[in-house]
Parts: C-alpha cells; sequence; structure tokens
C-alpha cells in the first residue's frame, strides 16, 4: 500500500487535486478498479464544475466516471494515457494523472488524512 500523498487534496469519490491543477485517482481507487485497460478523457477548453462527470476508466472489472475535484477550465489532458492506460494503475499520484484544469473553485476535499480515515 502506497502512503496517500499530503501535497495534494482529495475528493470522497477517490479523485484528488495538486496543486498545479492535475487530477488524477487515488491508489486505493485503481486498487479497487483492477488493471486500467482503457481512459477516456475530457475535451481542453471544456468548462466543469466540482462534482460533474468528467472522465472515465475502464478496466477489466468495470468502467467507472470520474468526477472534477474542482471547478474550472479544462487546460491539459494526459494524452500518454491512450496508448498506456496501465499508467494509471502503475503510477496514478505521478505519471497517471488524467486531466489539468485551471481552477476556479474547490470542491468539497479532504487532506490526505480525512481522505484516509474515510477510504479505508
Amino acid at each position: 500500500m502506497t502512503t496517500t500523498p499530503t501535497d495534494r487534496k482529495y475528493a470522497a469519490s477517490h479523485e484528488w487535486l495538486a496543486q498545479d491543477g492535475k487530477v488524477g485517482i487515488t491508489d486505493h481507487a485503481q486498487e479497487q478498479l483492477g488493471d486500467v485497460v482503457y481512459v477516456e478523457l475530457p475535451e481542453v477548453g471544456r468548462e466543469v464544475t466540482a462534482g460533474e462527470a468528467v472522465a472515465v476508466v475502464e478496466s477489466v472489472k468495470t468502467a467507472s466516471d470520474i468526477y472534477a475535484p474542482a471547478s474550472g477550465k479544462i487546460v491539459a489532458v494526459n494524452d500518454e494515457l491512450s496508448g498506456s492506460p496501465e499508467k494509471v494503475n502503475e503510477s496514478p499520484y505521478e505519471g497517471g494523472w488524467l486531466f489539468q484544469i485551471d481552477v476556479t473553485e474547490e470542491g468539497d476535499l479532504l487532506d490526505a488524512a480525512g481522505y484516509e480515515a474515510q477510504a479505508h
């Protein structure tokens, strides 16, 4: 089990938001999903609202909506995931990030300790 990084905030729905606006899913979430085989990313330029379903991660077990942890505009997506969706499993907090938001308002987010307390 990896340690939940303390340099970002977490949604109860298992997404993380880094200070630079990058968004991904937590290690706990990728473990629950199993082997990720496909990632559907949002369009750059899309305006999103905190809590809105904006992406989909498909695994061998299931497909799961990914929710925006903050409101703002999508400014980048991780194009590497289209050819290597397994990065979500291998590096959920680094190379497996999904998209980046120019944040205008954060949603209801937890710190690492708060997330770990409710996730397990």
